[in-house]
């Protein structure tokens, strides 16, 4: 699952991008200057492996993670070609969700390339160069329907209502919300995998001194009940400073935190909300060698489950033996979970819960 860092030139996505991966790719201060898609594994903040770690003694802790895809910046006018348009839109269709860096600070010193700090004008103007992008990709597809639809097939006749709708959405600039489609329009809707149709994080990139308090940023406010208008999540973080501390050791970042103002890290934030816009849980393994998180879609059954840790495990699945995390802390191991009564066996058809400690049954 793939999370794309979008954004105008000059924004802080590269800076946002080191930090985030400790990556090394270059930030300099005029447009373009990432061309092709950077990608980084990301571990995904979570106490609770830690907590499980500690319980069982285990030798190894290995968090969920997350893949992150840097992208080049666009400009109006990318669903014509202009900058790097046509390279910019492919390699954002390959994402699952995408991270909007929005620049929220004012600087004589790094150019903006509208020439001003207006973070709902930069917004829409992503918005509408997806929305262009979409509308061409509707358009190709009610050439096919059309065809269908002359011989009077229920299917296509279906299908051309629908695309007329969406064309209505985009054609106003609105991002495509699930919540406004029934259940079997929004499988039709995926399938078209429209850029606008994919859930957003808005980012606002502001100031050190902002930190602290970022409601007091005109901009960021802006932002937010922008994304709210949306439907879509947001929060402040800024990209230097996260640099900055993403080249500290653990003990001297928290310092560096603590004289911030801070309680964490505001790319750990990131990371937890990107976690949840692709719509992934995390259950857990534990043991004395290793306690590890595992990654997947919420709604994933048992087997398909146990088929992360290997396809032996899900192709001869009998049981999942399940404790939920709370109650494996509170009983402090899995043993004393049992005689507490706190584990449950489930079956084929069980679907995983975030949390879940679990041990897979199976015979191959």
């Amino acid at each position: 699952m793939k999370m794309g860092i979008v954004g105008l030139p000059n924004v802080g996505k590269s800076t946002f991008f080191n930090a985030l991966t400790r990556a090394q790719i270059p930030a300099e201060n005029y447009p373009f200057c990432t061309i092709d898609p950077n990608v980084g594994i990301v571990l995904v903040p979570d106490p609770r492996i830690d907590q499980l770690a500690q319980i069982e003694h285990s030798e190894k802790k290995i968090p969920a993670i997350i893949e992150f895809v840097d992208i080049a910046g666009l400009v109006r006018g990318a669903s014509r070609g202009e900058g790097l348009g046509n390279k910019f839109l492919s390699h954002i269709r390959e994402v699952d969700a995408i991270a909007m860096i929005v620049r929220c600070f004012d600087s004589t010193e790094i150019v903006h390339v509208e020439g001003s700090v207006n973070p709902i004008r930069d917004c829409e103007t992503i918005v509408t160069e997806l929305c262009l992008s979409d509308l061409e990709t509707l358009e190709r597809r009610l050439q096919r329907v059309e065809k269908s639809k002359k011989s009077g097939e229920a299917e296509a006749m279906g299908e051309w209502a629908l695309l007329q709708k969406l064309k209505q959405e985009l054609s106003q600039a609105h991002l495509i919300d699930p919540l406004q489609w029934s259940e079997l329009e929004w499988e039709k809707i995926k399938s078209y995998q429209l850029l606008t149709s994919k859930p957003f994080l808005y980012i606002a990139n502001i100031a050190e001194q902002d930190l602290s308090s970022p409601q007091e940023n005109k901009y960021f406010i802006e932002l937010q009940n922008y994304a709210q208008q949306q439907k879509n999540p947001s929060l402040a973080i800024s990209a230097q400073i996260e640099s900055e501390i993403a080249l500290l050791s653990s003990e001297d970042a928290a310092l560096f935190l603590k004289d911030l103002g801070l309680k964490q890290r505001g790319l750990d934030q990131v990371i937890q909300q990107s976690y949840q816009r692709l719509n992934l849980i995390s259950f857990f393994t534990a043991g004395p060698q290793e306690s590890k998180a595992w990654t997947i879609p919420k709604n994933t059954l048992a087997p398909v489950a146990a088929g992360k840790i290997h396809s032996d495990i899900e192709r001869g699945f009998i049981r999942a033996e399940i404790i939920s995390y709370e109650d494996y802390v509170t009983a402090g191991s899995m043993v004393k979970a049992k005689e507490m009564g706190k584990l449950r066996i489930e079956g084929k058809d069980y679907v995983m819960q975030d949390g879940d400690v679990v041990h897979f049954r199976f015979s191959v």
